[in-house]
């Protein structure tokens, strides 16, 4: 999928880019947690050929981010759903999302936001240590090997 791949690269960003680090990808994984679910939703939603899209998702379905799901007998047609490893995504997504909102805003509004299903309120990514349980600010976090 990317031009480049990251042999010799022992890094889990650069595995989790294999596999969701391309544009299309990234789009699709949004429609997806926006509720899309069959190929002509997609289709329509990304404005993306067929050709990429059917690549696109049937690489998410190999790496367990989508399952393909027969949907109706005749003809046979399939749905994609979010697996528990793509509804894992969401907080990236979040994530991505309010970084746009911050550094590439739109007037006068954000085209879409993130709102918690319970009451309604807007839901944020934020970075807590699992330690003492403390929101941590980004110039907080110290990004080190683990070997």
């Amino acid at each position: 999928m990317l031009r480049h791949t990251y042999a010799g690269q022992d890094c889990n960003l650069a595995r989790s880019l294999e596999v969701i680090g391309e544009r299309w990808t990234l789009l699709i994984i949004r429609s997806a947690l926006l509720g899309t679910t069959r190929f002509d939703g997609f289709l329509s939603q990304l404005d993306i050929a067929r050709n990429v899209l059917a690549g696109r998702l049937a690489r998410l379905v190999e790496h367990g981010v989508l399952e393909r799901v027969p949907y109706q007998d005749k003809p046979v047609r399939h749905e994609y759903r979010l697996t528990p490893a793509g509804r894992d995504l969401t907080r990236a997504v979040i994530a991505l999302m309010q970084w746009g909102d911050r550094n590439l805003p739109q007037e006068p509004v954000p085209p879409r936001r993130a709102d918690h299903i319970g009451c309604d309120g807007p839901v944020h990514a934020e970075l807590r240590c699992s330690r003492c349980g403390r929101t941590v600010r980004d110039e907080e976090v110290d990004v080190r090997g683990n070997r």
